[in-house]
C-alpha cells in the first residue's frame, strides 16, 4: 500500500508527515528515498554517541540469559562483502525500551530463506534510502530464529534507525512478515521477541511490563522534539510514530510478550 502523505504549514514552511507501513526492502523505494527523513532514518534523528562497550547492568537484579542469535554475517554474506559503506555505529549508555516492528514482507517464506529477506531489507534501506545500515537491531523469523541486524555488536546498546525520534536507548526488533488484523502470529516468534526483550531490558533492570520515559529527538514522531513521553518498556512502532506497524495482530500480542519477558527475568 502506498504511504499517505500529510502536509502542514509551519512558519511558512511545508512540513510533511508520512503515515506508513513497514515497507519491504526494495518495493516502493523510489518514493521513500524522497521521504526517508520522516521514517526514522539516521539522518533525521541525531543522537548522543558513546564509545563502544558492553551494555552494563545498572544495579539490575532481574536478568535473563542472552538468547541464541545468528550473526550478521549469515545474511550479509549472501551478497558477498558489505555492499554499502557505513559510518561507525553509534552507542547509547543502556537500553530502556523495545519497539516491535514487522517487515511488511510475505509470511509464507521458508525459514531457510530468511537471510535473503534480511539482505533485501538491508539493500533497500542502506542502498535505495541511503540509510547508514539496516534500521533494526534484531530480526526474528516465523520459526523463532533471531538474527543480528544493525552493526555494532549484539551486546552493545547500539542506536538503531527504527522508530523516528526514539532510537536512543531503545532496541528495534522486526518480525519478518506482515501481521495485520486476523494474521496468525507464531508463538515461537513471540517467544523469541520476548527473549530479546528480557535480555536487553534486564541488563538495565527494566521490568518489561512497566513504563519508561523517553525524550523525543525529532518532531516527525508523534511527539515534538524535546518532549518527554511515556511508553511501555515493550511497545509497538505505532506507539511512537504515525504508522500501522507492527500490525494489529502483532500489537495484540504485546501484553503476552511483556508477561513472557517478565517470566524470563524471573519476575513472575
Amino acid at each position: 500500500m502506498s504511504p499517505a502523505v500529510r502536509a502542514a504549514d509551519s512558519g511558512g514552511m511545508r512540513v510533511f508527515r508520512v503515515v506508513l507501513w513497514c515497507v519491504p526492502g526494495v518495493a516502493g523505494c523510489a518514493l521513500l528515498v524522497l521521504l526517508a527523513t520522516s521514517i526514522g532514518g539516521p539522518a533525521a534523528s541525531p543522537e548522543r554517541t558513546q564509545t563502544a562497550r558492553p551494555q552494563a547492568a545498572k544495579g539490575a537484579v532481574w536478568t535473563a540469559p542472552k538468547p541464541q542469535i545468528v550473526p550478521r554475517g549469515s545474511w550479509l554474506g549472501q551478497g558477498g562483502p558489505e555492499a554499502h559503506s557505513s559510518p561507525p555505529p553509534r552507542f547509547a549508555d543502556r537500553v530502556m525500551a523495545v519497539f516491535v516492528h514487522h517487515t511488511d514482507t510475505p509470511n509464507d517464506y521458508d525459514c531457510a530463506d530468511a537471510p535473503r529477506t534480511i539482505r533485501d531489507l538491508y539493500t533497500g534501506q542502506a542502498g535505495a534510502r541511503h540509510w547508514d545500515d539496516i534500521g533494526y537491531n534484531f530480526l526474528v523469523d516465523r520459526c523463532g530464529t533471531i538474527y543480528e541486524g544493525r552493526a555494532g555488536g549484539t551486546d552493545q546498546a547500539v542506536v538503531g534507525a527504527h522508530t523516528q525520534g526514539f532510537n536512543e536507548r531503545t532496541v528495534g526488533i522486526a518480525a519478518i512478515g506482515t501481521f495485520t488484523a486476523g494474521t496468525d502470529v507464531p508463538k515461537v516468534m513471540t517467544d523469541a521477541i520476548a527473549a530479546i526483550a528480557a535480555w536487553k531490558l534486564g541488563l538495565s533492570g527494566i521490568d518489561p511490563r512497566g513504563k519508561v520515559e523517553l525524550v523525543s529527538s525529532n518532531s516527525l514522531s508523534k511527539y515534538a522534539a524535546g518532549t518527554r513521553a511515556r511508553f511501555y518498556a515493550v511497545s509497538g512502532h505505532t506507539d511512537g510514530n504515525l504508522t500501522e506497524c507492527p500490525g494489529e495482530a502483532l500489537m495484540a500480542q504485546l501484553p503476552s510478550i511483556r508477561d513472557a519477558a517478565a517470566r524470563m527475568e524471573g519476575r513472575l
